[in-house]
């Protein structure tokens, strides 16, 4: 008989060593449709890595890759932190793109120091709102979140959509669904001459070590860590589990509202409804393998996107399709979920105890 029991808190050691196991095991279950495809194990993945690292370009590509990741991924830690299951970054990414192309456009003027905040500052405040609904909903009504923020996802992409073919529509555009590009002085400078890589990844990096310093450091971060722990038991001992779970979504929003702020502003320089393929779905994913740490969630981000640059490179030399980056990430949250498993509990084999009475 196999019985589960309750393990004390895990060590930094042990949570570090389980996700290093679900990502090789990902890798592992991946290389079998692989084998399938006639090509080698050792050669595919030898070009993914030679992809993702191989030249200065490919390493720039992923940190490129990397930033939404680490933006997206923050987002769901957070709000996973206080239980509160965000699923709608995606819709939050293209309501911060949609503002910040909005403000970017020419709805103000300036120079650089002014435009580029007064865009990122919209694009936070657009992801935060959007939030702000599905979590009023939850305090208020009791109405499940993960429902309504993964609605919200296709209500906000038909919105886009339908501005782009109608009011924000570029006329020079050329009858193509997109908006006007951004004036140069919103845009994100670049942080390497003919490179795509922009200051979007830095401020990636600084959310991150601001989030670290949120939930260890402050008054705030307690709460919201009592609050995903026991959010009876912190009423109970008065800790304002609404205004919690209020700023927990108006902080998850506007990170995830960054992420689309940093892909208009940063690297495409206009909107179009294909901005994203998926970074608000992938940084669940994210969130996950990072064990909903902040300073996790840079790696775990490096980590797929390293696996989504490869893939492309790899595709391209062997026909493989590059659908081979959405299986190994989705076989790296299943290994990460079922790690969880032994985070939590200790699995031990248990004879019966009738049976072994019989026997003496």
């Amino acid at each position: 008989m196999i019985r589960f029991e309750p393990r004390g808190p895990s060590s930094l050691r042990r949570m570090l060593t389980v996700t290093i196991a679900a990502a090789v095991a990902a890798l592992v279950f991946a290389s079998i449709p692989i084998a399938f495809a006639g090509l080698s194990v050792f050669e595919a993945y030898g070009l993914m890595v030679k992809g993702a690292f191989g030249s200065l370009f490919a390493f720039t590509e992923m940190l490129t890759r990397a930033a939404p990741l680490i933006l997206t991924g923050l987002a769901a830690a957070v709000a996973f932190r206080a239980k509160l299951w965000n699923i709608g970054a995606e819709g939050q990414l293209y309501a911060g793109a949609l503002a910040a192309v909005a403000v970017g456009t020419g709805l103000i003027s300036g120079p650089s120091y002014v435009l580029i905040p007064a865009v990122m500052i919209a694009g936070a405040l657009a992801g935060g709102l959007v939030m702000l609904g599905p979590t009023l909903l939850k305090t208020r009504l009791g109405v499940d979140e993960v429902v309504t923020t993964l609605l919200l996802n296709f209500v906000i992409l038909l919105f886009v959509q339908m501005m782009l073919e109608g009011p924000m529509k570029d006329p020079m555009g050329m009858g193509w669904p997109q908006s006007e590009p951004i004036l140069d002085e919103a845009a994100l400078p670049k942080l390497m001459d003919r490179m795509r890589i922009h200051w979007g990844l830095m401020v990636a990096l600084a959310a991150s070590l601001g989030v670290y310093f949120l939930l260890k450091r402050t008054v705030w971060g307690f709460e919201i860590r009592a609050v995903g722990e026991n959010a009876a038991a912190a009423r109970h001992a008065g800790i304002p589990v609404t205004a919690t779970f209020i700023r927990v979504g108006l902080l998850s929003g506007a990170l995830a509202g960054l992420a689309g702020v940093g892909e208009v502003a940063g690297l495409k320089g206009y909107l179009t409804a294909d901005l994203s393929p998926g970074f608000g779905y992938s940084g669940i994913v994210v969130a996950m393998l990072a064990g909903l740490s902040p300073v996790g969630v840079v790696l775990a981000a490096l980590f797929i996107a390293s696996i989504f640059v490869g893939a492309d490179s790899m595709s391209r030399a062997t026909g493989v399709s590059n659908y081979l980056a959405d299986l190994i990430v989705a076989m790296a949250l299943l290994c990460v979920l079922v790690s969880g498993l032994f985070l939590r509990f200790r699995i031990r084999l248990v004879g019966d105890h009738k049976s072994r009475e019989a026997a003496q």
